[in-house]
């Protein structure tokens, strides 16, 4: 010590901090080996591994924090340059060595305590943890988190706020990390003497500075090293005291916190620039200070630092939080915690009225598209009942002209083609209706000449014979057997004349054919024969069949 200058007296101390009661030659033994630079023999002690170059980008947060120059605080702001690796140290190596008995006794009693839920005792070797080498870690912040807490309740006995609250009604607890929780106080437990810690989240530490800045509430960093002699004291007297957590609780403050042995904890304590434990630090958004201009950004501010276990008693801390912290930071938290608010009921109001305007525009379209589905099926409907008509108004005139063409046929049959009575067959034809007539025809006579002589009896009787054609309707045509030739040419047989030919009974149909003569049809003297019409459903291509007649009876 006496041949120390200032800077290694400062290290020293700093290094003896963290430590807590060790052997002064050691602590400066280790310090000359790696040329005094604390950080360097702090993760040779703790990791015994070489100090790992930490990127520029890994600290900004620091950046973002202030202190705040209104909180009266005696601690000094000490910034940890870390340095380049260099090998290990046999001196790491050895006090590992020496410290794994006692960790080996110390592991069976906390074991033991902790089954039985006893209170680890603060007995020298159950603290001794300079084999930090043998020590677990986990890039996962979280399970990190989550295992000091369990060792926390291990150590005091005591059982964590958000599992104390997991059966109580009221509680509004959930499953995992919460940011947004109000709890009553005191928690339901199953032992009314059971002693609470705070809700510690098992995020990460840039987490807690991310949710202060969004949602605007104080967070409570609690550090610790178990090398401290009052690192037990401190977590049995202050983490569970009921009046320290119940403020905690009911100004829904955001409580982190981690043993220096681990990397995160470590990692925020040189951007919290803690250098005695426990060290208990206070942050939340505040306005920027220190000439920033109007209508900057508000930052996470340290409100204020507690180091040492005079510093971080549970009585100072409530004191200092009722009196000073307060009442300083709520009116601000407050008027940012509105103005979140309203910026989340106008947003809520938007999405309001952006769903309204969706839904009016959805409906608005379904009815335009039915509307327009509504005049196309009108207009197609429309257009097939005009084609119908059309069809209708086309068949109409076809066959009004195909009547009338048919009317001119027998008008000219009855002028140029029937031939004079004779003796030979007397036949008798049956008309539709109630007509009859009954003519002799000669025995060399066709049935063309029976046909068109039935046929001729369909005119009407207001046509005079003197006003029949003397010329066919179509083709030239003078004769029989010229008529039968254009027959033949536009129909495949019988069904030009519309009508066919059939005894009465027994009932023999005499269809029509080209140059066929009465005798070899069958056809007898005095034979009764009915004309019996074709309907329209029959005339498919030429073609009919029996029952496509009209009988006598229809």
């Amino acid at each position: 010590m006496d041949g120390l200058q200032g800077p290694q007296i400062e290290a020293l101390q700093q290094l003896q901090s963290i430590l807590g009661p060790h052997d002064t030659d050691f602590v400066v033994s280790v310090l000359e080996s790696v040329s005094w630079d604390v950080q360097k023999a702090t993760d040779l002690l703790f990791d015994n591994d070489a100090p790992k170059v930490i990127a520029p980008t890994q600290t900004a947060p620091i950046e973002q924090l202030e202190l705040d120059d209104n909180e009266d605080s005696t601690s000094t702001i000490r910034h940890s340059h870390r340095g380049q690796g260099n090998p290990r140290s046999n001196w790491g190596f050895l006090w590992s060595l020496l410290a794994v008995p006692l960790h080996l006794v110390s592991g069976v009693l906390r074991f033991v305590f902790s089954i039985l839920r006893i209170p680890i005792p603060s007995l020298p070797f159950m603290t001794i943890n300079s084999y930090h080498s043998h020590r677990p870690t986990s890039p996962d912040s979280r399970s990190i988190t989550q295992r000091w807490v369990q060792q926390l309740e291990e150590e005091t006995g005591a059982c964590s706020s958000k599992r104390s609250m997991a059966n109580a009604v009221t509680t509004g607890f959930e499953a995992g990390p919460s940011t947004t929780r109000r709890h009553t106080y005191p928690p339901a437990a199953s032992d009314d003497n059971q002693k609470i810690l705070p809700d510690f989240f098992d995020g990460s530490y840039e987490e807690v500075l991310d949710i202060c800045q969004k949602e605007g509430r104080i967070a409570c960093v609690v550090l610790v090293s178990a090398e401290h002699d009052d690192d037990a004291d401190f977590k049995r007297s202050t983490l569970t005291d009921g009046a320290f957590v119940k403020i905690l609780l009911d100004n829904d403050f955001l409580v982190w916190g981690g043993d220096i042995r681990d990397k995160a904890a470590w990692d925020a304590s040189q951007k919290l620039q803690a250098t005695t434990y426990p060290f208990v630090a206070f942050l939340a958004l505040q306005p920027r200070r220190h000439g920033a201009p109007s209508g900057a950004a508000p930052v996470v501010t340290i409100l204020s630092r507690h180091q040492g276990r005079a510093a971080a008693t549970a009585s100072v801390l409530i004191d200092h939080l009722n009196t000073q912290l307060l009442p300083r930071v709520t009116p601000f938290l407050v008027r940012f915690k509105t103005v979140l608010q309203d910026r989340d009921r106008d947003r809520r109001i938007r999405e309001e009225q952006d769903r309204a305007f969706r839904e009016t525009a959805r409906r608005d379209r379904e009815a335009i598209e039915m509307r327009v589905r509504q005049e196309k099926e009108e207009e197609e409907r429309v257009r097939k009942q005009a084609e119908d008509t059309k069809r209708k108004q086309e068949d109409s005139a076809r066959q009004e002209h195909q009547a009338e063409v048919r009317m001119e046929w027998r008008k000219f049959m009855r002028n140029r083609l029937l031939l004079p009575e004779a003796r030979g067959l007397r036949l008798a034809v049956k008309l539709p209706g109630n007509g009859r007539v009954v003519r002799s025809f000669p025995p060399s006579a066709t049935l063309t000449a029976l046909y068109a002589f039935a046929d001729s009896q369909l005119i009407p009787s207001t046509s005079r014979p003197k006003d029949d054609p003397s010329q066919a309707p179509e083709g030239a045509v003078d004769d029989i057997p010229q008529l039968d030739s254009y027959i033949h040419s536009r129909t495949a047989g019988h069904a030009w004349w519309g009508f066919t030919l059939a005894s009465t009974y027994p009932r023999r149909e005499f269809r029509w054919k080209a140059n066929a003569s009465l005798t070899e049809t069958g056809l007898r003297d005095g034979e009764q024969i009915v004309m019996e019409l074709i309907t329209e459903r029959g005339s498919v291509n030429g073609r009919i069949s029996d029952d496509e007649y009209e009988s006598e009876s229809d």
